[in-house]
């Protein structure tokens, strides 16, 4: 088949599909339906024909694109186009993720796999009623044990639905914000160093306003005295 026969065949893949389609699934399906007189279609064709599915559809003309999200291929609408379509499925778009399911998935997704107690010491607070709402909203999944820590914990990590949910295709795409999330050891204050510090610092004030000269004011007959 050449490229021009396989783009009307790979678009009715995605359109059907119920979910998204990776580049070697879209291979695998293409190969299953030929004969066995036809020949088979290459990895290299089917990308080189999902480009020029992505070239077709940039145009204005069409409301909608063809692009990677959430582990393969979709149909999406474009964002001119959001405010219509969301009139389609107003519960769902109305249904935001509360501010603290939000920094536990944020953790999850930039320190996966993670376990429960590692969420809970980072965030400082119980995790448990955020991490089954992920889990209920099929964001996060259980991705094995950690079996080097006391117990073997649950390992938790973003599922192929968090990639779909926030328009990427792989973790990778994540902003870079390591920083953030950084393993950092936050040292204790030790009152009796601090007090002796702020003593120091307060004598070290005092010399110095001993060594420079006087500020100078102006009085109400308008001459200048030291202040």
């Amino acid at each position: 088949m050449t490229i021009q026969e396989i783009i009307p065949h790979i678009e009715a893949l995605i359109f059907a599909s119920d979910r998204p389609l990776t580049t070697l699934e879209i291979v695998e399906l293409l190969n299953n339906s030929l004969t066995e007189e036809e020949e088979k279609v290459s990895l290299d064709g089917v990308e080189s024909a999902l480009e020029g599915i992505q070239e077709k559809y940039k145009v204005e003309f069409y409301p909608f694109a063809v692009l990677q999200s959430g582990g393969g291929w979709q149909f999406l609408t474009k964002k001119e186009y959001h405010k219509t379509v969301a009139q389609l499925n107003r519960e769902k778009f109305l249904k935001r993720l509360s501010s603290a399911a939000m920094e536990t998935l944020s953790i999850i997704a930039y320190k996966q796999p993670v376990t429960k107690g590692e969420i809970e010491s980072i965030r400082g607070v119980s995790s448990d009623y955020a991490v089954q709402k992920l889990l209920e909203k099929e964001l996060i999944v259980i991705s094995g044990r950690n079996e080097k820590a006391p117990g073997q914990p649950l390992l938790y990590s973003t599922s192929s639905n968090f990639m779909d949910y926030f328009g990427i295709n792989t973790a990778e795409d994540l902003p870079k914000i390591r920083e953030v999330l950084t393993d950092q050891i936050i040292e204790p204050t030790n009152v009796k160093d601090a007090m002796e510090e702020m003593n120091a610092e307060h004598d070290n004030a005092a010399d110095l306003a001993a060594e420079e000269p006087a500020a100078m004011a102006v009085t109400e007959g308008g001459e200048l005295t030291n202040g």
